[in-house]
């Protein structure tokens, strides 16, 4: 893509997530994720209805009454993106491919971390680290983000979550709010995800395509994987085949909100023919 495309593209972008961030999300982005880094503040005495967790034992041996900590939302927080740029993100079916789709995602998330005085940072990830950007405040921040979402050239076109999540774990020293927005296919990621999950606060959003989740009948035709390169003839035509595909594809979906459960993972699954806004919002009033 030409460096002109790569600015036209970026503006439309920008116009287009800023004000969706500024009108919708930034009351409900602010609600969801307050909160979720706390600093202490003082002690007071015990009132009826305090919870008893935020009992400071120490304080309360010493003047033989009950004390408790009181903590105050930490204002600024960090938003780390966390985006997959391998090859299956280049599929799409409609008017919308995925990784427009992710982009569009990103940029809104970025714009609202801003907006709510937030640092935001991006991990591009495929089989391995694509580039590392660091969390900072600013337009000037937000729009470098979105222009590397656009013109990003991936080294690799396979998938590691697991490594992502490492990386991810290890570089960001401080708690912070992680969006892990991919197709989610992969296997055996559980384990990284439980880690970085209790260190960080990692919500997942997973963006697929309908057709996708079901196999047309179109008779013989020849499958590429977008990450192996790997080419294979296929009869759609065949009711046994598009049964057990779909039948994969159920248990696949069944298996990635069975994991995110166990790991404690907020998550949405949003296809590139649905309104993404919507699916958002519903996710940070659930959090609220």
């Amino acid at each position: 893509m030409e460096t002109t495309d790569i600015l036209k593209r970026v503006r439309q972008i920008e116009i287009k997530t800023r004000g969706l961030s500024s009108h919708i999300f930034a009351g409900e982005y602010h609600s969801a994720f307050k909160g979720r880094g706390m600093m202490f503040s003082e002690v007071r005495e015990y009132q009826y209805g305090d919870d008893i967790r935020n009992i400071d034992w120490n304080v309360t041996a010493r003047f033989n009454h009950p004390f408790v900590k009181v903590f105050e939302e930490e204002r600024e927080m960090t938003v780390m993106l966390l985006i997959d740029v391998s090859g299956s993100r280049e599929f799409g079916s409609s008017w919308r491919f995925k990784k427009n789709l992710i982009t569009e995602i990103a940029a809104v998330l970025a714009f609202s971390a801003i907006q709510n005085n937030d640092k935001a940072g991006v991990i591009l990830f495929s089989d391995r680290i694509e580039k590392f950007i660091p969390p900072k405040k600013g337009k000037k921040h937000i729009l470098h983000i979105i222009r590397e979402l656009i013109g990003f050239t991936p080294g690799q076109r396979a998938t590691d979550l697991s490594e992502a999540f490492r990386y991810l774990t290890n570089a960001i020293k401080k708690r912070c709010t992680t969006f892990v927005i991919s197709d989610f296919l992969d296997e055996q990621f559980e384990h990284a995800l439980r880690i970085a999950n209790q260190k960080h606060d990692v919500v997942a959003l997973r963006v697929y395509d309908a057709r996708e989740a079901e196999m047309p009948d179109i008779g013989f035709v020849k499958f590429k994987d977008a990450e192996s390169g790997a080419l294979e003839w296929i009869n759609t035509s065949s009711a046994k085949t598009r049964e057990a595909y779909s039948q994969w594809w159920q248990q696949n979906e069944q298996q990635l909100k069975t994991t995110f459960s166990k790991c404690g993972v907020d998550h949405v699954a949003i296809a590139t023919d649905q309104d993404y806004v919507k699916a958002l919002i519903s996710l940070f009033k659930k959090r609220s």
